[in-house]
């Protein structure tokens, strides 16, 4: 019969690259690692890895087994979660992403105290600002800022954003503040550049859309913030990026007569996979953290 630990031996070694990283990993000696890995291989009848002294790499077999292996290790650990989340108790691990500047600023605060009464949850949370794709990339959950198009993605609403125009006073000294949307457009602008680079605008008139000149493109907002405070240029940007800013002065809202196209924050998670009790405890404790207003927005 085959082993969880012949399994879990050689998802890590297949993963660590060698037998000695995936020993230190696992906190065992190298011939315990070495010698269930074997085991392994004799119970399947086949050959997963071809060792050499100067490398190791996994065979045909190696690769076919290694995509099923992770499988079973994966849902072994949900069913220990789930058991003990029945017990009233929740652990194991949970897989989360996020856009580096909302994550910077505010998620890393929230998800700490979050653990701090969870001790039990093994959280690996990775910041990125390009799009994750959930299922494929192996996240139980991904925050994201704006719209959810993808319908394989179930969308839980955490709170709304709005976005303002901002600038520091000495740029508007320098240039003026723009008054209209049509002083707008000519003005200079940090942009976005992970998405369109559209300002969207409602006013009386319905919707306008300005494409503005960029003095600088960025794919960050704390850069794209932090640049506004130099008074490089106007920036259009979350107000949880900016919330402290305007309060103390060092960055002024621009009113151009037309509310800026604002946007949700949520968390989403795969259809085909139901949200485990520790993921809705999270969803839920970021949305008391946040609280309606958001308190950026207070």
């Amino acid at each position: 019969m085959m082993k969880l630990e012949g399994v879990a031996a050689f998802v890590s070694v297949a993963e660590a690259g060698s037998i000695s990283e995936a020993a230190r990993r696992l906190g065992f000696a190298k011939s315990v690692v070495s010698e269930r890995v074997a085991e392994l291989e004799r119970l399947l009848g086949a050959s997963l890895m071809q060792r050499t002294t100067r490398k190791l790499s996994l065979t045909g077999e190696g690769e076919l087994f290694l995509e099923r292996a992770r499988r079973i290790m994966r849902e072994t650990i949900e069913a220990q979660a789930e058991i003990a989340e029945r017990r009233g108790s929740l652990s194991g691990p949970l897989r989360l992403a996020g856009p580096i500047g909302f994550g910077t600023l505010h998620l890393g605060r929230m998800v700490n105290a979050f653990l701090a009464v969870h001790p039990a949850i093994e959280l690996s949370m990775d910041l990125d600002d390009k799009f994750v794709d959930v299922a494929a990339d192996g996240y139980d959950a991904v925050i994201r800022h704006g719209p959810i198009q993808d319908t394989r993605l179930i969308a839980k609403r955490l709170a709304s954003s709005r976005r303002v125009l901002v600038a520091a006073p000495s740029y508007l000294e320098k240039h003026g503040a723009p008054a209209s949307l049509e002083e707008l457009d000519r003005a200079c602008a940090i942009l976005y550049s992970n998405r369109s680079a559209d300002w969207r605008f409602r006013s009386g008139d319905g919707e306008t859309i300005l494409r503005p000149r960029a003095c600088l493109r960025v794919n960050n907002g704390i850069v794209m913030r932090d640049a506004a405070l130099a008074g490089l240029g106007i920036a259009l940007l979350p107000t949880f990026f900016t919330y402290e800013q305007l309060a103390s002065g060092a960055l002024v809202q621009v009113d151009v007569g037309a509310e800026a196209e604002g946007a949700e924050l949520y968390i989403a998670y795969t259809r085909n996979r139901s949200a485990s009790a520790k993921l809705a405890a999270l969803t839920e404790w970021l949305r008391q953290e946040i609280g309606t207003p958001a308190y950026w927005d207070r």
